[in-house]
């Protein structure tokens, strides 16, 4: 049976309901010419998200009633779902006009473009350079978190995680903010990886899709207003924290590790390890200086 032509949008909340609000609102007003269904996720918030959408008309609830991360909260919308396109939306966003019907134009018309994103840009109007990445190396990986790789004119090499040789086209990977899936890929290559929790969901899924043939496109002619860190917060919680790391040494060891020197690989978990346990000192020491603790 042929997909309808729409599209379904998921969104996996967490005590961010007035993000969730602002995102819904921007969603109805700025919604594309074509059927849509919008679907939440409640990863048991408990702080009114469950009464916010019970009151919103169509908009659907599942709540798992647990927190089950992004990868397992998405996969549970998908599923629920059943158009020709799906767009998994973090509630930090807030769409603009023309967005949707601009992007999804554009995969009408590439039946190869599998995964599509757009511009993200933080409140302040300053691009988000997660919008579009490459697979990094290991130098690269090490560039862009000593933020060598982040500054202005940084070679290619170096600034994998932020793809600046690519303007507009194929990338490695957009990120899973704003995230446009073709339903046939997505029942061809499978659905979000739930051994990720949170974090790194996006970028195996992009890898994935490129490693099956089809496009992972980043089209930054529209954009999305992106809060950055609206749904995890400032400073990362341990389970945050250690998610995000998790995240990358199961990527890594998914994807790379099977074809790639046993010292290599050991020198790589022990940088993520270190690195684990620096961000999780960082993040104490800030919550405590701003008494967060």
């Amino acid at each position: 049976m042929e997909p309808e032509d729409g599209l379904d949008v998921g969104i996996v909340a967490y005590r961010n309901r007035s993000l969730l609000r602002d995102c819904l609102d921007s969603l109805q007003e700025h919604a594309p010419s074509r059927p849509l269904r919008v679907v939440v996720v409640d990863n048991d918030s408990r702080d009114g998200t469950v009464e916010l959408v019970a009151s919103l008309p169509g908009v659907e609830l599942i709540e798992p009633r647990r927190n089950v991360g992004f990868a397992a909260a998405t996969n549970l919308a998908i599923r629920r779902t059943g158009s020709r396109y799906f767009l998994a939306l973090n509630p930090d966003t807030r769409l603009r006009a023309g967005v949707l019907d601009t992007l999804l134009a554009l995969m009408d018309g590439d039946p190869r473009i599998g995964i599509c994103g757009c511009r993200l840009e933080r409140e302040d109007g300053t691009f988000d350079h997660a919008s579009r990445r490459s697979f990094p190396t290991p130098l690269g990986a090490i560039a862009h978190f000593t933020g060598v790789g982040r500054r202005d004119g940084a070679p290619t090499a170096l600034a994998q995680y932020r793809a600046v040789d690519v303007e507009r086209g194929r990338v490695g990977a957009v990120s899973g903010a704003f995230m446009l899936l073709r339903r046939a890929a997505l029942e061809q290559v499978g659905l979000f990886d739930e051994g990720y929790w949170l974090y790194m969901e996006d970028l195996d899924l992009c890898y994935r899709f490129g490693q099956a043939g089809w496009h992972v496109w980043y089209e930054p002619s529209v954009a999305v207003t992106h809060v950055k860190g609206g749904s995890s917060g400032r400073y990362r919680a341990p389970r945050v924290n250690y998610a995000f790391h998790y995240g990358m040494y199961r990527f890594y060891r998914t994807h790379y590790a099977a074809s790639r020197p046993r010292a290599l690989n050991a020198a790589v978990y022990g940088g993520i390890a270190a690195k684990l346990a620096g961000s999780c000192a960082r993040s104490a020491f800030n919550r405590r200086l701003l008494g967060r603790c």
